[in-house]
Order: C-alpha cells, then sequence, then structure tokens
C-alpha cells in the first residue's frame, strides 16, 4: 500500500532589496516543478552562475529533509529510494544534507541514531558547478515529491525507563548467525544456527515476561525493512514468514521498496537478524544451484532465480511456522496473547487498508525444486520448549 508521488510547495526568498526572487528560487521554479531536461539544465546553469547562492542551496535542502521527516520517512528510507532511483553522487549529497539537518532535528529513538551512524561518510566528489547544481536539483526533485508515510512515532527513550537487558544476548545472536553464514561446514552452521534461534526465542520470552512485570507496560512500536530488487515478491513473503513467526506483523510497500514491521522490540531486533541471515543463505544457496545447472549444460535464467526464491520462501515459512509450535507454560499464554492482540490493533491502526499480493512469474520447475530443497538445509532450528 503507497501513497502517489506528491508535489509540495517549497519556502521562497527574495531579493531583500528589489524583491525579485533569488537565484535560489528562480531555479527551484524552473527545474522542481518540470521533468525536462531542458527545465533541469535552465535551473542549474542559474545555480553555477551565483557562487553566493551555495549557502541558500544548502539550507533548503536542509528544509526538504525536516519535512520528508514530518512526513513520516527516516534517513534508511530516503537513501533507499534515492540509491535505486538516482545515482552514488545523491545518495552521499543526501547523507551530507541529513547531517546538517540533525542538529535541528527533535530527540529521535535508537533505530534512528543508528539509521544516522549507517550514513555514507564519503563527501560527494566535486566537479564542475554546473554537473554539482544538477545533482542538486536532482535530489531535491525526489525529495519535494515525496508521500506521506504511515509514522513509526519511536519513542526517543523506552517508555519504562527501564534499560534494555538483552543488548549482550543480541551481540551474541548476531555473532552466531554470522558464523552459520560464513562457515563451508553444514553441520556447524546448523550448530551456530540453531544456538542462535534458542537465543532468540529465550529473548522474545524474557521481554515478554519483563513487559509483564513492569509498572508501565512496553507498547508495540514499527520499524521499516528495506525489501529491494531483484525478486522482491520472493523477498517479501520470506519477511513475512519471519515476522509471524517472531509475533510480528509486516505490511510491504512494494513501490518504495520495504515491509513496514509492527511488533515489540525485542521481537522486531529479532525480525531483522534472521531475515536477513536468510537472505544471505538463500542467495549463497542459490548460486550453488545455479553453478551445477551450468554444469549440466543448461543454461539458469531470471525465472529460475525467480522461481529458487519463491520456492525458498514458501518452504522457509513452513519450515518457521512449525518450530513456532512450541508449548508453553499455562502463565505465559495470558501474557502472550495481550501482546498478539496490541500488535495487531497497532498494525489495523497504521494500515486500516491492506490487499493481499500473489506471487508473480513462478514458472520454473528446476528453479522451484532447487529452492525447496535448499530451504530444507537452511539453518532454522525449531525452538525447543519454553514452558
Amino acid at each position: 500500500m503507497s501513497a502517489p508521488w506528491h508535489h509540495h510547495q517549497v519556502s521562497s526568498s527574495t531579493n531583500s532589496s528589489s524583491g525579485i526572487p533569488g537565484p535560489v528560487d528562480r531555479a527551484f521554479q524552473h527545474a522542481l516543478y518540470a521533468d525536462t531536461d531542458t527545465a533541469l539544465d535552465t535551473g542549474a546553469s542559474l545555480l553555477a552562475a551565483d557562487p553566493a547562492a551555495d549557502a541558500e542551496l544548502g539550507r533548503r535542502g536542509e528544509e526538504f529533509v525536516a519535512t520528508a521527516w514530518r512526513r513520516g520517512w527516516q534517513p534508511a528510507d530516503v537513501v533507499r529510494l534515492v540509491r535505486r532511483d538516482l545515482d552514488d553522487v545523491h545518495v552521499r549529497l543526501l547523507s551530507a544534507l541529513i547531517r546538517s539537518q540533525t542538529p535541528n532535528d527533535r530527540p529521535r529513538g535508537p533505530r534512528w541514531r543508528a539509521q544516522l551512524d549507517d550514513l555514507p561518510t564519503e563527501a560527494a566528489p566535486r566537479t564542475d558547478r554546473f554537473s554539482h547544481a544538477t545533482a542538486v536539483l536532482e535530489l531535491y526533485r525526489l525529495l519535494l515529491r515525496l508521500p506521506a508515510l504511515e509514522p513509526l512515532d519511536e519513542q526517543a527513550e523506552a517508555p519504562t525507563g527501564r534499560p534494555r537487558p538483552e543488548s549482550r544476548m543480541l551481540t551474541r545472536i548476531r555473532a552466531l548467525l554470522a558464523k552459520a553464514e560464513a562457515t563451508g561446514f553444514p553441520q556447524e552452521a546448523e550448530a551456530l544456527s540453531a544456538k542462535a534461534q534458542e537465543l532468540m526465542a529465550r529473548h522474545s520470552i524474557d521481554d515478554a515476561l519483563l513487559d509483564a512485570q513492569a509498572p508501565s507496560h512496553d507498547v508495540p512500536g514499527a520499524c521499516r525493512i528495506g525489501v529491494e530488487p531483484p525478486y522482491e515478491q520472493a523477498k517479501a513473503v520470506l519477511l513475512d514468514a519471519v515476522a509471524t513467526v517472531n509475533h510480528c506483523r509486516a505490511v510491504w510497500n512494494e513501490p518504495f521498496g520495504f515491509s513496514t514491521v509492527v511488533g515489540f522490540e525485542a521481537d522486531l531486533e529479532v525480525v531483522e537478524l534472521l531475515y536477513t541471515s536468510l537472505l544471505v543463505q538463500a542467495q549463497t544457496a542459490m548460486t550453488k544451484a545455479e553453478a551445477a545447472q551450468r554444469a549440466g549444460g543448461r543454461k539458469r535464467t531470471k525465472t529460475f532465480r525467480q522461481s529458487f526464491l519463491a520456492a525458498y520462501a514458501h518452504s522457509v515459512g513452513t519450515r518457521l511456522r512449525a518450530a513456532a509450535e512450541t508449548p508453553v507454560s499455562d502463565d505465559l499464554l495470558p501474557v502472550l496473547a495481550s501482546r498478539e492482540v496490541a500488535v495487531t490493533d497497532r498494525l489495523d491502526r497504521m494500515f486500516p487498508q491492506t490487499t493481499t499480493t500473489r506471487l508473480r512469474g513462478i514458472s520454473d520447475e528446476a528453479g522451484w525444486v532447487e529452492g525447496a530443497e535448499a530451504a530444507d538445509r537452511a539453518q532454522v532450528a525449531h525452538r525447543r520448549p519454553l514452558g
């Protein structure tokens, strides 16, 4: 579900002595509200001819960034879109703008701060003034047209004020999954992933119990996880399966390349870790399957890869659902049930209308068979009884 592209008016400034629009406004009037190359060239020429306009141009860029935040976007969302639709130079320009705007921004939560830390640090290469102005205007065109998204409303601090005790456990989980992805020995990978899955399950249960004992309960949050081409449908299916088995819900926004995952913070962190790990395993398995197909004299195609990943997502989802069917103690059932209700309520408020999408382009039988077999080999261990 997504909103169409929109145009938004920007504030303007004029030459204070004459009342005539300044070079930045005249460049914007030409370049930002038309899609033609001629309009872009005209705007870039105006800026290139006036070095004194650079400071104003930067300030206006920070305004575009602040407007994007007010419309529900987060740094990683905009970077992802700019990287997809424009070039690396635009990503670097955007990163510099975000950093310049941050001191004037309101306090944000830990996910936001982590996204700022992940911004590219390399400055955009400074070429001639015309080329630089063109890139800036192309970036501003995109920022100007960002539609409103569902706000995530991340808390700057945990609502209970209690420290999050799972940080060390998450570090261990990350390390285990990294080793499982890197090893060339299936048995070692299985053992490492089994331990990681065990810690994930305990991590979620411990968080639920702590919340039940807290004077002020946590509430479900939300995050966005990139689901990008190629084969984004299959990836969205995989993420949905990972989210569901970990007590979260996912809604895919195909036009902007992400899914919004709703759940409690401990579970959101697990979903990101497991989804990323399974994607790595899927890519490795697909590469090996393609090599085997080529060795057999059969040329593999995009349809093979699409079918492979679709089957992988389907089969992993089945295994994850089976792994989730684990009995828990009677005293924990009401806690988990209330959290599930809270997650569903948050999802319904954020997304009152959703649609179901069927996978398209699944036509390669060999790809499907190989993907299903790869999923059976994926390191997704059954959870131990928690009761």
